[in-house]
């Protein structure tokens, strides 16, 4: 009974013009024909006689609105933060047969502003993680009403969104952000949203401002049944995808990392004992470091687990830590007081000295033989008899140290650079 009864009040909205016409001598036509504004012509269009705001437009099966975005402008208030502010111009289309007029009038289409209240209009609801940055009702709009019936209704929006992304890789992720558009009160069997023109990503302004907002990738799709707030209203969703300013942290925070990891490297290329340049070389990477995460930290988003900016903090403080630590224990290991009254001699190879096996031994060298009878004697070591070797001397201490240092030359740039492959590769990965 209910869609009979409408069904009837739209055809009795149809008549009703032509009605008017014949039994009204000022009727539509003559209005029209003798170039009035536009506000009268939309006063006659929009008499409460023959035209009702609460009505649908009468139309045969489902009433479709065309909606196109036009993207003016993309903002972040924080690099490091998930929330980004996204200001457009929606732009909705659709057909109203009561709406239209003669074509003798001088007006291709109505400016409706004024009328804004009188006319029926989508009740567009935005489903969005976030809010709105201007009022809910817009006060930035425009109306025009076209010779066919045709209206179209533009209105700018700012939307603050609170995105979604993988902070656990911050600043590897990359964050989505979505909006949909839905009908609050009219079901889809009474109206339908479209893209216009089938367009698969929003229109861009020739003008189009960005700040800290880094977009590569948008789409304009239909809800999906999960992202739709009700399943049974038509529903349309924009995606975009944004990326961070990689150049920003690398500038910021990789490569000075880097620098000073790789500076506290120099110490092992110094004396053991130049006990003033290592100290200070150690501490002030140290101090440094400390000072640019703590910076940079401040403005990372809080996140519970732990994430790649913790790792890279971390690793970068342990090498730096252990090159101080190497310092200290080739200090202690060269001041100690060498076994047996080993004498240094600085001119032998650090590596080798000490490693000789007891069967190389030089042809001067004075060795025990065994071969002698009941009191051994000693000899060099090519006389042809057999021998056993005395035992070597342990390194001198310094020439410990000076292996320690050696080692860590090789060691500690390998295992840094290790860790940056793994690192680059493994969180650039994930994004």
């Amino acid at each position: 009974m209910g869609g009979t009864s409408q069904l009837l009040k739209a055809a009795f909205f149809l008549l009703l013009p032509f009605y008017i016409s014949r039994c009204d001598t000022s009727s539509t036509d003559d209005i029209f024909e003798n170039g009035r504004s536009d506000k009268e012509i939309l006063d006659a269009l929009l008499m409460a006689t023959r035209y009702d705001k609460r009505l649908l437009p009468p139309v045969s099966g489902t009433l479709t609105v065309n909606m196109s975005v036009l993207l003016l402008s993309l903002a972040s208030p924080d690099e490091s933060s998930l929330k980004y502010e996204v200001e457009f111009l929606l732009q909705q289309q659709w057909f109203d047969p009561r709406l239209r007029y003669y074509n003798q009038s001088n007006y291709d289409f109505l400016n409706a502003i004024h009328h804004h209240n009188d006319v029926w209009l989508p009740d567009t609801y935005f489903i969005m993680h976030g809010d709105f940055k201007d009022p809910l009702i817009p006060v930035h709009f425009a109306l025009r009403i076209f010779r066919n019936g045709t209206v179209n209704y533009l209105m700018r929006r700012h939307l603050i969104l609170s995105c979604q992304g993988a902070l656990h890789i911050f600043p590897f992720d990359d964050p989505q952000c979505s909006f949909a558009m839905e009908s609050i009160s009219y079901e889809q069997s009474a109206i339908t949203y479209v893209w216009k023109n089938d367009e698969d990503t929003l229109r861009k302004s020739p003008s189009l401002t960005t700040l800290n907002a880094y977009l590569i990738q948008n789409q304009t799709i239909a809800c999906p049944t999960k992202a739709s707030w009700r399943g049974n209203y038509s529903c349309l969703k924009v995606d975009l995808i944004f990326t961070r300013d990689r150049a920003f942290y690398f500038t910021t925070v990789f490569i000075p990392g880097i620098i000073l990891v790789t500076s506290s490297f120099i110490t092992f290329w110094l004396e053991w004992n130049a006990v003033p340049a290592r100290v200070m070389i150690g501490v002030t990477t140290m101090l440094n470091f400390f000072t640019t995460s703590n910076g940079f930290r401040s403005t990372l988003p809080v996140v519970s687990n732990l994430t790649a900016m913790n790792v890279w903090d971390g690793v970068c403080m342990c090498f730096i830590y252990a090159s101080l630590l190497e310092f200290v224990c080739v200090n202690y290991v060269g001041r100690k007081r060498p076994l047996h009254n080993v004498v240094y001699r600085p001119g032998e190879n650090p590596v080798t000295q000490g490693d000789k096996k007891g069967d190389n031994t030089g042809p001067n060298e004075i060795v025990t033989c065994t071969n002698c009878g009941p009191n051994p004697c000693t000899h060099t070591a090519n006389n042809g008899c057999a021998t056993e070797v005395r035992k070597k001397e342990p390194p001198h201490p310094i020439r410990v140290a000076k292996t320690i240092d050696v080692i860590a030359r090789i060691t500690f740039p390998t295992a840094y650079a290790v860790f940056l492959i793994f690192f680059f590769v493994h969180y650039r990965g994930f994004s």
